[in-house]
């Protein structure tokens, strides 16, 4: 088995040990927020009667809320979240908001190579809908339509870069861009590149957070009732009324439709328990860079970065030019359960600490001012599935293995489209009218997910190899991804 270039080029353990000293255990999104932008909402008490309840205050439930008012301005739309809104994975992400509705062109060229002609157009309008927003609902949520760039690390990765580059081209898609070795680091000077494609319009950068916090101000002015610290703790549909009924320890909502936007947390209906895990995700975000060290490094396109490996880094700039580094662990814990202590993992921020300084070694003696995780809602075809229940009263989505910061908007049509009764393009789409598998029940699930991250291990150390436990699964459509 080889090396891979962050083990050929570790930086001394004294930089790691710096650069960690200070660093907080805190979301830097949540603490870059304006005063006053999220929480202070009332709980829900009592009885409220509406035309939509949603269940869940993160990107999913938001876009539900807001766009369900567009399309109806008199409907009466409550929505009811377990904690604070945008807490979880909508306020801690990386921030890459992609056109992607099929984790990738390969993933959905492995599944729905019919549709993907429409649903890569779909994703480019939905990315276009996303940055429109902030003119069109007066939102502010640092949108930078900046690309991405997959960078080659390791020397097999550029071949791959090059078939991506020629297909793209067949297929006559706009804004990509091949780069050289000199071309790749004149971009970004990190001396691990090798080689790069930069797909210059189909991703944004934004804040995660301040697109939570003015989801939620904008639902409100619309209309929206939001209700925080109200954990839902079942729902009722009694046969005859053709309403649904959401129950929290203080109070409930009677409706006639319900879209649930719980994501990577335990599903209300039980037909959905299996349909995803959670999937622990690390990152560091960096102290403010100096005018020196911004121009020691390039990146003067600032686009986000994802590599190509399995266990890959995905890093960006915030606006104030610190550096957002994520990514490689990706961490399963037996029984599908969603706890904060897993979120502290010191091995990860070490390794991490390690790899940023492998793939910026000039920025030596930077410091790191925060660290965090969250858990992502991974499912079987790496991207979300859908669909109705109880008559068609309720909508569902989840399991966007985390590259749902676009994706939850179409999500949120999608749903609102279901309960409408609509047949249009988007509800005729096979990813949307087919469930994926599910993973199996413990212990199944743990010891198949720790099989596979071993394999990916394995691949990524032998040239992108893949053993027979990953073909298996590449031919039955099956796998496990953050």
């Amino acid at each position: 088995m080889g090396t891979t270039v962050f083990e050929r080029r570790q930086p001394p353990a004294s930089v790691v040990e710096h650069a960690l000293a200070a660093t907080r255990h805190s979301v830097f999104w949540l603490d870059d927020l304006p005063a006053g932008a999220v929480g202070g909402r009332p709980k829900l008490t009592g009885r409220r009667v509406a035309d939509l309840v949603v269940v869940g205050g993160g990107y999913t439930g938001l876009w539900s809320a807001v766009l369900a008012k567009r399309r109806n301005p008199n409907a009466h739309v409550v929505l009811v979240e377990a904690k604070s809104i945008g807490w979880a994975a909508s306020g801690r992400n990386g921030g890459f908001c992609e056109a992607s509705l099929t984790h990738g062109d390969e993933n959905g060229m492995a599944r729905w190579p019919k549709e993907m002609p429409t649903l890569h157009r779909l994703g480019i309008e939905n990315l276009d809908a996303i940055e429109a927003s902030e003119a069109e609902l007066g939102m502010d949520f640092h949108f930078e339509r900046t690309g991405q760039l997959a960078p080659a690390i390791e020397e097999h990765q550029v071949e791959w870069l090059r078939e991506w580059h020629a297909e793209a081209v067949a297929r006559g898609e706009e804004g990509i861009v091949y780069l050289d070795e000199a071309q790749v680091q004149a971009s970004v000077a990190s001396p691990t590149y090798l080689a790069g494609v930069w797909e210059q319009r189909t991703n944004g950068m934004l804040h995660p957070a301040r697109l939570a916090a003015e989801l939620a101000r904008v639902a409100e002015e619309l209309g929206v009732e939001i209700f925080e610290h109200s954990p839902v703790k079942r729902l009722e549909t009694p046969g005859s009324t053709g309403a649904v009924s959401v129950v929290t320890d203080g109070g409930r909502v009677d409706a006639a439709h319900a879209v649930l936007a719980t994501n990577v947390f335990p599903s209300l209906l039980k037909r959905n328990r299996l349909m995803t895990v959670p999937v622990y995700d690390y990152v560091l975000m960096t102290e403010p860079l100096s005018p020196k060290q911004l121009a020691d490094i390039g990146w003067n396109d600032r686009q986000g970065i994802g590599d190509m490996a399995n266990q890959f880094h995905y890093y960006r700039l915030s606006k104030d030019n610190r550096i957002l580094f994520g990514g490689y662990d990706a961490i399963y814990h037996y029984g599908r359960k969603v706890r904060s202590d897993y979120e502290n993992r010191p091995e990860t921020w070490q390794k991490l600490a390690s790899h940023f300084f492998t793939t910026f070694p000039q920025l030596e003696g930077l410091q790191f001012s925060h660290q965090w995780a969250g858990a992502i809602d991974t499912s079987t075809q790496f991207t979300a599935f859908f669909g109705t229940a109880r008559d068609d009263r309720i909508a569902y989505a989840a399991g966007f293995t985390g590259l749902g910061v676009g994706s939850t908007r179409f999500a949120a049509e999608v749903m609102l489209d279901l309960l409408e009764g609509r047949d249009n393009e988007r509800t005729s789409l096979e990813m949307v009218r087919k469930r994926p598998l599910p993973f199996p029940p413990e212990p199944a699930a743990a010891i198949g997910i720790n099989a596979t991250r071993w394999s990916l291990d394995r691949a990524d150390h032998d040239r992108g190899k893949r053993n027979v436990l990953l073909k298996t699964l590449d031919a039955l459509g099956l796998g496990f991804d953050s």
